[in-house]
């Protein structure tokens, strides 16, 4: 079984789905991550010039501390997926499900504030159409701090978790040590993308469920 998490930036991977990554890794089983865009190309030039180096720096710090392999760096436009023609993205998606034959797509909630995140779920939903002989049986949606629970509420999309992954003891700490690596995404308490903040979020959807510490999804499709 391959795990492919499809998310629309680098920390995004982090965020969402860190702990549950990290206990895959501990069961043998290939986690494999594709980035749409590169989370900074939308800020000023020179800030970009200067941000870009840093930031794949610490992917590549937060996958050796989570154990996967990142497949696919994004080139896209960062923060403007909404001027790249949906069906470009959708075969991006398409070509790495055929080579990778993943079981599980983990990606982003549909109803995100940032637009790169929700393309991001609506090209993955496209590209894993359950069509005959396919080989995802398995979507999951996860949330992002500081941008799932920002979007205006009565819009249809809340992020109501109904699958949970236990990811207490040593994958919370994984979780936080890879959140570490992307230090300069991180914002100081009480912001949402906060070290506290997140870990609070992460004891929070454990104690929902009885255990100390989860990841919460929402399930889109499961086929036992």
């Amino acid at each position: 079984m391959t795990v492919l998490v499809v998310a629309a930036h680098p920390d995004d991977e982090v965020l969402g789905c860190g702990g549950t990554i990290a206990k895959y890794v501990s069961e043998g089983v290939p986690v494999k991550v594709m980035f749409i865009a590169d989370g900074v190309s939308s800020r000023s030039d020179s800030a970009a010039n200067s941000a870009l180096p840093a930031r794949l720096e610490a992917l590549e710090a937060a996958s050796a501390i989570l154990g996967y392999e990142v497949v696919f760096t994004g080139q896209f436009p960062d923060n403007r997926l909404d001027t790249v023609p949906l069906l470009e993205i959708v075969q991006l998606i398409e070509r790495y499900i055929s080579q990778l034959r993943p079981h599980t797509v983990i990606t982003h909630h549909s109803g995100d504030l940032n637009i790169d995140h929700r393309l991001a779920h609506e090209a993955v939903v496209t590209a894993c159409r359950p069509t005959p002989g396919h080989s995802v049986k398995n979507l999951l949606f996860f949330e992002v701090a500081s941008s799932t629970e920002w979007r205006s509420p009565g819009d249809g999309h809340a992020f109501v978790p109904n699958y949970f992954v236990d990811i207490s003891g040593c994958f919370l700490k994984k979780k936080q040590e890879a959140l570490l690596a992307y230090t300069l995404e991180m914002r100081e308490w009480p912001h949402p993308r906060s070290a506290k903040a997140i870990d609070a979020l992460c004891h929070w959807r454990g104690a929902t469920i009885g255990v100390d510490a989860a990841e919460a999804y929402i399930l889109g499709r499961m086929l036992a």
